[in-house]
């Protein structure tokens, strides 16, 4: 009988999870990730897994981290966390355990899990979008993720808006990420408004005619950047994951943006909301195996 645990790494939190050969939860706990050690965080790692498997024979592991490891150099790249970049993050962890370990990032996490247990697991290809700090994505087909030659697909937060545009932390210029992610957002909005305000408070100003073009700017943005993606891929369906997930209007007033802007003279992909929530990456991480 083989366990399936999953470790979903956070910014704030690091999640782990015990499910049974059936997917049936065992146990779950989640402790503070300590704040920018590399070494405390691999003990962190350490001590969940070994009290997720306390009582069990075998089991296999799996890993939701901030950032992908290189095919290049197997280090970690592009994470949020900047203490994991450029560490061998997976072979620090498999020398703790006698076993092979499954890691991958928060975007391929989330659309397994909602792939294979959540809101869109009734369709063979999906595309899982993270909005949140940054912006990301993920591709399932027919239930396996489809990572791409180099470990990028999905990648649409760093596909070009604006030739020349925002500046991004990747480099280059006017990527997706720079525009509609959370920090992008509410940058925006202290140009506009010269308020220093998180989204939630944003949403709820009483300046209607500011608020207006402020979210007239993120539904064209958003529905140029996801009518990319269905261009190119296609899929059955989109599910959308990370805190700007709540934004309602993105399922109606964006789904339209984005069907306006498609090349064709049907479309008819739904865009849906997740059903797991911040489960979805610990889910994900125990799927993996």
């Amino acid at each position: 009988m083989l366990h399936k645990i999953g470790i979903d790494l956070g910014g704030t939190k690091i999640e782990g999870i015990l499910l049974d050969e059936v997917l049936n939860v065992i146990q779950r706990k989640r402790i503070p990730t300590p704040k920018n050690n590399y070494q405390e965080i691999l003990n962190s790692i350490k001590s969940l897994v070994n009290e997720l498997s306390n009582d069990i024979d075998d089991f296999s592991l799996g890993v939701c981290t901030p950032g992908a490891i290189s095919k290049k150099t197997g280090l970690i790249k592009n994470s949020n966390t900047q203490c994991l970049i450029g560490k061998s993050f997976k072979e620090d962890l498999q020398k703790f355990f006698d076993k092979k370990i499954l890691i991958e990032n928060d975007a391929n996490c989330f659309t397994q899990a909602e792939s294979m247990l959540g809101a869109v697991k009734e369709f063979e290809v999906v595309f899982g979008v993270i909005m949140g700090t940054g912006v990301g994505g993920g591709i399932v087909i027919n239930g396996k993720l489809h990572q791409g030659r180099t470990n990028i697909a999905g990648e649409w937060g760093h596909h070009t808006l604006y030739h020349n545009g925002n500046m991004c932390y990747c480099g280059k210029k006017g990527c997706v990420e720079t525009y509609i992610s959370g920090p992008a957002l509410e940058k925006r909005w202290l140009e506009m408004s010269k308020k220093d305000q998180t989204v939630p408070e944003i949403l709820q100003s009483p300046d209607k005619s500011l608020l207006n073009s402020w979210k007239n700017e993120l539904l064209e943005n958003f529905g140029y950047g996801l009518a990319n993606v269905i261009d190119i891929l296609d899929p059955d369906a989109i599910v959308i994951g990370g805190g700007l997930s709540n934004i309602d209007f993105l399922y109606t007033d964006g789904k339209n943006s984005v069907y306006e802007k498609v090349f064709s003279d049907l479309v008819e992909t739904p865009i849906l909301k997740n059903t797991l929530g911040d489960s979805a990456g610990v889910f994900g991480a125990a799927l993996l195996g």
